[in-house]
């Protein structure tokens, strides 16, 4: 009864903070401090009900959230008789509250006011995340102390001493207390609710990073504990334990909630306007990418590494287990890939020392796992994309496009189409995968996955044939005359391929007698392209009875989900003979995201024949003209393979003549034999197209961490139903 009791007083005192003005005696308060659980403070406390008391009773509610602070400091200056139920439920509640007043401007800006007939100027905000900070590291309550003494003063407590895991500056391994667990989850809880006001200020609003900002300046004398302690919380996590088979169905896991919400604090706090300002690291205002930057022993890049991987490719283990759901899966993987992103763009080393060895290749599998898994799910778009960057920006260095010549045993459940060969095959094949799923809202990604392939083409040495039929499809898919004639970017999409083509015909033929075989047995794609009529009757003719987008669409879709046909191959039989290119015959609740960043606002380089990045709207009335046709078409870069065609193709013809070859096994040997040396045109420079941040990425960026933390967040649902405008809320 007593619970029960304690339930039924909570929902008076919040009724009758609505109704009687300015109830300010502590037998009232206190009956705040009672509920058992957060789920009791939200159901107790519905929206509307917060919305009345900001709008009719400001004063009440002010004087609600004075309290709750005031309870929390008491607490911060009283550590030793420290009232933990009442302490957590004045956090939860401030938990509840915090998101209704943040989608008000004028209360936006009461947390930044001193408070009322207190002794200090500081801003009611800037008291809330200091008591926050210091109650991260008090004594038997969110950490053990190692002498089991009482403190009476959190300011006496080296924080540096207790962060709560070993690893990134830190060799101590704190016992484990499931207790301080729940209590630092809750308090981390408030710190994301309050960093959240960046989901409702305005873009154009230059203070909406300031709690963000604050917390992880300089002035914090906790920064750097915090800081570590979270990163170490998170890659220290192991959710398989000790390895034993449904361990998690017999245990309850209570570290999982804390490793959830500290990585979300964690990529939040690693937020920044994109352009760094002055001093060596260039992060010199937030503390947390300070530290992040400056991380450089190896062994803490292992740590790290290890645990990122750890967790990327929990999905995978638990689902290729031999016993069903045995092991425990984890679903913070889009996080976990937006904290691997902030690692590479912040510190160099340590995207360096990824790179230096085949670790790279274990973040790679899981990372192409992840956003194979999802091409299907219109929830998980975003996923993709953030999987894609991180690719792309691999990509840009030498290391990575090496790395992919390691042979691929297959560990990964990823539906693609069997092969034996290397990490670049795969890569290839998923590529493939996404972009021939008919998903029309990953067509704003296949400039990354093509410019992703131009960056690593150079040092792949030896494709498979399931790989090299892939990318032929990919020129016949793309090559069609209405498919180039629809819209003025898709020409580039050609332009990448047959750079693909060029680089491994010029730096890597040697190896490559799979791709060279094919693009003999394909040829006429070739000729084809280079015959491709571009005169304002043919464009007219190809463009004829297709008048929507959608049909547009509907069409490709279906022309990327033709396989490229394992033909027999196009050679002459014996007694015939004919290697002439044929003659043209005329023209053959989900969060909403930012719309997906222009590739040359992140690579800072413009298609190959434009002169400026398009823009990645096509304007409705935009019609192919013959000008703009025979534009590209001058400068598509088809020598090199033309040159390799009319060198090989009669060669080939003439041993399958001689030879009576019909086996393509013999073919091979031939080719993997054969040279182009001294006939093919001078090598063109490697082109490697690097990430370069800036404030479109960034705001992309920002939309989708926060969109996952918003969707991630249900139990209890901070944000539900209030009024977000850092993107849509899509409900079913």
């Amino acid at each position: 009864m007593g619970a029960q009791g304690s339930r039924v007083d909570f929902k008076q005192a919040v009724l009758d903070l609505t109704s009687k003005p300015g109830k300010d005696d502590e037998q009232f308060w206190d009956q705040a401090w009672w509920p058992d659980t957060v789920n009791d403070i939200f159901a107790m406390i519905p929206g509307e009900d917060i919305r009345k008391l900001r709008d009719e009773s400001p004063k009440n509610l002010a004087t609600l959230v004075y309290k709750a602070v005031e309870k929390i400091q008491f607490s911060r200056h009283h550590p030793a008789n420290i009232d933990q139920k009442k302490v957590i439920n004045a956090i939860r509640l401030l938990t509840r509250i915090t998101p209704y007043m943040l989608e008000d401007a004028e209360w936006r800006g009461y947390f930044w006011s001193p408070i009322p007939h207190g002794d200090s100027t500081k801003p009611l905000a800037a008291v809330l995340l200091e008591n926050l900070s210091d109650l991260l590291f008090c004594p038997e309550f969110t950490i053990s102390h190692s002498n089991g003494l009482k403190v009476n003063d959190l300011s006496t407590i080296d924080s540096c001493e207790y962060i709560w895991e070993a690893g990134v500056g830190s060799g101590n391994k704190p016992p484990m207390v499931a207790l301080h667990y729940q209590n630092r989850s809750e308090i981390l809880k408030l710190l994301l609710t309050c960093f959240s006001e960046v989901i409702y200020a305005p873009v154009s609003d230059e203070n909406r990073l300031r709690w963000i900002c604050h917390f992880t300046a300089v002035t914090n004398p906790h920064v750097l504990p915090i800081f570590t302690s979270l990163l170490n919380i998170v890659c220290a996590y192991d959710p398989v334990g000790y390895g034993l088979p449904y361990n998690y169905l017999l245990f309850n896991d209570s570290r999982e909630p804390l490793v959830e919400i500290a990585l979300q604090v964690l990529i939040v706090c690693l937020d920044k306007e994109s352009q760094p300002k002055t001093d060596d690291s260039g992060y010199q205002d937030n503390y947390f990418i300070n530290y992040l930057s400056r991380i450089h022993r190896e062994e803490d890049f292992d740590f790290m590494l290890k645990g990122i991987t750890r967790l990327l490719s929990n999905p995978i283990h638990s689902s290729s287990s031999y016993l069903p759901n045995s092991t425990k899966k984890v679903n913070f993987h889009q996080e976990l890939l937006v904290l691997l992103w902030k690692c590479c763009e912040f510190n160099q080393k340590f995207m360096f020392y990824v790179l230096k060895t085949s670790d790279v290749l274990d973040i790679l599998v899981p990372i192409l796992y992840h956003i194979s898994d999802a091409r299907n799910d219109s929830a998980r778009v975003g996923l993709i994309h953030m999987g894609v960057f991180i690719i792309l920006l691999l990509s840009g260095e030498r290391n990575f496009g090496v790395r992919l010549n390691k042979p691929y045993t297959a560990k990964a459940n990823i539906n693609i189409q069997t092969f034996t060969g290397t990490h670049a095959d795969l890569l290839i094949l998923v590529f493939h995968k996404l972009i021939t799923t008919g998903n029309y809202r990953l067509q704003s990604l296949f400039d990354c996955f093509l410019t992703i392939m131009v960056n690593v083409s150079p040092y792949m040495k030896s494709l498979s044939m399931v790989a090299a039929n892939k990318l032929v499809h990919l020129v016949e898919a793309f090559s069609t005359p209405w498919f180039l004639f629809s819209s003025p970017t898709n020409p580039q999409l050609v332009f990448s391929l047959l750079e693909v083509f060029n680089n491994v015909i010029q730096y890597q033929f040697d190896g490559n007698s799979n791709l060279i075989y094919t693009i003999i047995r394909k040829r006429n794609v070739f000729y084809q392209l280079s015959n491709l009529s571009v005169d304002s009757a043919s464009i007219a003719k190809t463009l004829s009875g297709r008048k929507s987008k959608s049909a547009n669409r509907d069409e490709m879709v279906d022309q990327l989900k033709s396989p490229t046909t394992a033909n027999p191959p196009e050679f002459p039989a014996a007694g015939a003979s004919s290697s002439t290119p044929p003659a043209s015959s005329g023209p053959s609740t989900t969060a909403g995201l930012a719309a997906t960043p222009a590739l040359a606002s992140m690579t800072g380089n413009v298609g190959n024949w434009e002169e400026k990045p398009e823009s990645q709207e096509v304007p409705e009335e935009w019609i192919a003209t013959q000008e703009w046709a025979e534009a590209w078409k001058s400068k598509l870069p088809l020598q090199t393979i033309m040159r390799l065609l009319q060198v090989l193709v009669p060669q080939v013809e003439k041993i399958c003549i001689d030879k009576g070859l019909t086996d393509e096994s013999e073919i091979l040997k031939f080719l993997q034999h054969g040279t182009l040396v001294g006939l093919l045109p001078v090598p063109h420079p490697i082109v490697i197209r690097r990430y370069q941040t800036n404030v479109g990425t960034n705001h992309w960026f920002r939309i989708y961490m926060w969109g996952v933390i918003y969707l991630r967040n249900t139990q209890p649902p901070i944000w539900y139903d209030t009024d977000v405008k850092l993107f849509e809320i899509q409900r079913a």
